[in-house]
């Protein structure tokens, strides 16, 4: 029991010296309050279709996947790897498990058919769609408690987060999908229904 104890008392006055040794260096204090906002809004951001997604069996590497597949319709899979930032493997692995189970389908390029073209299918962007729909809920919310031109504020913030040789891509990503935002939401389907009906 003593030997307990000495552990705990070495253990605290270690942490008291860490802390004594943090307060009196020059080194800024990060900005903690910010990291835990943004884990726990992330936390939260994401809790909602995890909850969906577990009566599947899938997780968020299936939600990017399904998410910027039915976003991208006829994306290749080499840019679907560029935007997810993952191992070939891993979304082979993903990728399996959305095509087995009739959420995703795949097509060979028309010009160049060594191409692989993905597609959701209707099941596949009803699922893309009801899980945006709560993430959208969840964002609405937290904007309109927001004062004027505060989403355009978290946009900002949001984009300054990327790195910086990432940004241009990422705006033209959002761009193109701003555009398309009140067009049919599956400019993709024909493909994607001759496959899912072959």
């Amino acid at each position: 029991m003593a030997d307990i104890n000495i552990r705990k008392a070495s253990q605290t006055d270690a942490a008291r010296r860490l802390a004594e040794a943090h307060a009196a260096s020059d080194t800024p204090v990060p900005p903690y309050d910010l990291i835990e906002l943004l884990f726990f809004a992330y936390r939260d951001f994401t809790s909602d279709p995890d909850t969906v997604l577990a009566d599947f069996d899938f997780g968020r590497a299936h939600h990017r996947v399904l998410h910027f597949v039915d976003r991208n319709p006829g994306i290749r899979v080499t840019d679907l790897l560029g935007i997810l930032r993952i191992t070939k493997q891993s979304l082979g692995r993903v990728l399996k498990q959305l095509l087995d189970q009739g959420f995703i389908v795949q097509r060979p390029g028309e010009v160049d058919r060594r191409q692989r073209l993905l597609y959701t299918t209707e099941k596949g962007h009803a699922l893309a769609r009801r899980l945006s729909e709560l993430q959208a809920r969840r964002l609405d919310l937290a904007i309109k408690a927001l004062p004027d031109r505060g989403s355009e504020i978290v946009r900002q913030f949001l984009f300054q987060m990327i790195d910086p040789d990432l940004r241009p891509e990422v705006a033209r990503i959002i761009a193109d999908k701003r555009r398309h935002r009140d067009a049919p939401a599956r400019s993709g389907a024909g493909p994607a229904e001759e496959e899912a009906t072959a």
